[in-house]
């Protein structure tokens, strides 16, 4: 006889919460000025791209990575001058650092809190991991409500808080003390995400030995090294030693291992990129600044937000002329009529304001 079963579709096989969720969306920059994902936007110099072609030309992509990468995380160690007792664990890119710990701590109930506007991945990450999520508003001017989330920790003792640092999309940075006592507060870990260290004028890496519950998460992908997808996590043994349980076998390959141990051994190449970008930001903000209609927020990162009438035409109208910025309207209330441009080059950044005046000029 022939058994009869139910048809499995999506419907009746994946969960609601993941039904749910849109995938995250990287447009097409064909053609395009592209200034929507922070990245670096210069090439490395002549030398270090001789360089690397003969580390990748000796590389052995028949053979599997170093578990461990012991070698480049010395280099990490080294260069992010971390303090003595503090270990590294490498992800592929931060968002697998997130992950690893979202389901590191996903026990039934457990909460991921953070703040919003932020990193939309802190949330995404939670439905992924069956975690409650928890975003706490940030106040009017971006900075953090911190007796809102002082609340907001004493009602869900959340077992995870991500706090981006700089923000993004907004681009401050939080008043350090503030960070500070939420760390103090917080029953669970609490992670400092350090994605654009290279602009930013603060750090909590030397508080790592402070306090027990601090974890501090970095990515080198905004320092030109996107395409690695390469990201670190800094902490106590305590918790690595488990989190380290989680992280898939060989999760950073051969080649990005190799080429980011060599890129990082010219760290110092990188951050002159860097201080380029922050000069080239200071000059970005002050055309935006002075352009009639712009509402430009301070940044230290290497992208600067902007808030303008009929946001989302004129984020059109920079795409027809041939750039591609972030249009973040209608993503969060709180960003409504609001555009993200990364800081380009020179050349990038005339062009990208040319193009900003006219789809304003066409939207009057």
């Amino acid at each position: 006889m022939p058994s009869f079963r139910e048809i499995v579709t999506p419907e009746t096989l994946i969960r609601p919460e993941i039904r749910a969720l849109h995938a995250y969306h990287v447009p097409s920059s064909s053609d395009m000025i592209k200034l929507d994902a922070m990245e670096n936007p210069y090439l490395l110099p002549t030398e270090l791209r001789d360089e690397l072609a003969r580390v990748i030309a000796d590389a052995q992509i028949n053979r599997y990575p170093d578990a461990g990468a012991q070698r480049l995380k010395q280099r990490i160690s080294s260069v992010a001058g971390l303090p003595a007792g503090v270990e590294v664990l490498l992800g592929n890119g931060s968002d697998e650092i997130i992950q690893l710990l979202a389901l590191a701590v996903a026990k039934p109930g457990a909460v991921l809190l953070s703040v919003e506007p932020s990193f939309v991945m802190y949330k995404m990450i939670a439905a992924f991991t069956g975690m409650e999520y928890v975003g706490v508003p940030l106040a009017e001017d971006f900075s953090l409500d911190l007796p809102a989330t002082l609340d907001a920790i004493a009602r869900h003792r959340p077992a995870l808080v991500f706090l981006a640092y700089p923000n993004n999309p907004t681009g401050n940075l939080f008043d350090a003390d503030a960070v500070r006592q939420i760390i103090l507060a917080s029953p669970g870990l609490v992670v400092v995400d350090e994605a654009y260290y290279a602009f930013a004028s603060a750090s909590f890496l030397p508080s790592l030995q402070q306090y027990e519950n601090l974890l501090v998460m970095r990515t080198f992908s905004k320092l030109g090294m996107a395409g690695l997808r390469l990201g670190f996590l800094a902490g106590s043994r305590i918790w690595l030693e488990q989190l380290e349980k989680l992280r898939l076998p060989y999760n950073v390959g051969v080649l990005p291992q190799l080429v980011a141990e060599m890129l990082l051994a010219h760290h110092d190449v990188l951050l002159r990129q860097a201080e380029q970008i922050k000069s080239d930001r200071s000059w970005l903000y002050e055309r935006l600044v002075g352009t009639v209609g712009v509402y430009a927020y301070p940044s230290e990162a290497n992208f600067i937000l902007f808030r303008v009438a009929h946001a989302t035409r004129v984020f059109e109208g920079l795409k027809q002329r041939g750039v591609l910025i972030k249009n973040l309207n209608g993503g969060h209330p709180a960003l409504a009529d609001c555009l993200r441009v990364t800081v380009g080059t020179p050349e990038q950044n005339e062009q990208f304001m040319a193009a900003l005046q006219a789809s304003i000029h066409q939207t009057i």
